[in-house]
Order: C-alpha cells, then structure tokens, then sequence
C-alpha cells in the first residue's frame, strides 16, 4: 500500500510522529497520538415529513466522505419532536485508515478555508480523552456537493477520535495536521 499511501499519512509518518515524539517526551513511539476514526454526521429532523431529504443527505455525505452512508434511527420516542423510536432521522459515515486520511486532508486544507467569515476553530471542543468534535453549518463548503442539486442547506457534525491521552496531547497533534485553531 506503500504506492497508494495518502499525502497525510505520509506526512505523519515522516514528519508529525517523529516531531511528536521528541516534543512530548514520549518513552516509546507507540504512545505518539496518531488517528483512529472520523465519524461525519448529518441529522435531519425534517426526514419526518419528506423522506427525499434523507435520501439527499446520503447522497451528499457519500460524496463528501467517498464512503456509502448508513441511515440513522432515533433511539428512543421523543414526544416535543414528534419522533417514535426507530424513526430514520438521520446519516452518518465512519471513516478508518486511507479514505480518513483522505478527508482530513480535505477538510483542512480545501473544505475549511471555504467557510465564510472563517476565523479559526474552537479550540475547547475536545472531550477531555483527545477526541475532537465540531460543526459544520453547510455542507457546501465542500467542492464535491453541487450547489444547484442540494435539496436544501443542512449542517453536519465531525467527530475525530484519536489515541491521545489528553487534550493538550490532541490539540498538540491536531495542530501538526494542520487545523486552524482560533487564537
């Protein structure tokens, strides 16, 4: 797979790991933070009434990511929402290995600088285990998605899992990919 090897992955072999390694002081390079998954989601509560949007919502992921999107069902009965459990309300992605990499490198270095009045993201939105969440308000933002074929602008949601042990650790990491934390 040496060949095929994403641009991203190579760069963190060769470059993030070993920077890594020296800068926090690690005994071993295993313990060097490296990624595990990217999960995008895309809830769409409006499935209730028009089952197109769904199916536009896995056709846009599915081109965002490469990867065929699963449907989502509600979990439990919501009432206020008008959801019974086992409803589809939504789609989601679970990247792992080359096609991840793939798309981080994507979304930090096309996708990101496209978001209008784009000044960095938050840097406090990690979960205290080195995973990383964010939110995206338009899916357009993606060059893949066609603007004239989307059904209507949706927003999606981001999850990046890594090994690290603390956020200062995936942060550490983070930054090394290249993603532009506000200041």
């Amino acid at each position: 797979m040496k060949g095929n090897e994403p641009r991203l992955k190579k760069i963190y072999r060769e470059q993030i790991a070993p920077e890594l390694f020296k800068e926090l002081g690690y005994s071993s390079p295993m313990q060097t933070p490296r990624l595990v998954k990217i999960v995008v989601n895309m809830g769409v509560g409006k499935a209730l009434e028009n089952k197109k949007l769904l199916d536009a919502a896995i056709d846009e992921l599915t081109l965002i990511t490469g990867q065929k999107a699963v449907k989502t069902k509600a979990r439990k009965s919501i009432a206020n929402f008008k959801i019974r459990a086992g409803q589809e309300i939504g789609a989601m992605v679970t990247l792992r290995g080359a096609m991840m990499y793939e798309f981080m490198d994507r979304l930090v270095n096309v996708a990101l600088p496209r978001v209008k009045d784009f000044r960095g993201i938050n840097q406090n939105a990690f979960d205290g285990h080195g995973n990383y969440s964010m939110g995206i308000t338009e899916q357009i933002i993606f060059p893949e998605i066609d603007f004239d074929k989307i059904e209507r602008v949706a927003g999606l949601n981001i999850a990046i899992v890594t090994t690290a042990k603390t956020d200062a650790e995936a942060k550490a990491f983070l930054s090394k990919f290249g993603m532009p934390f506000r200041k």
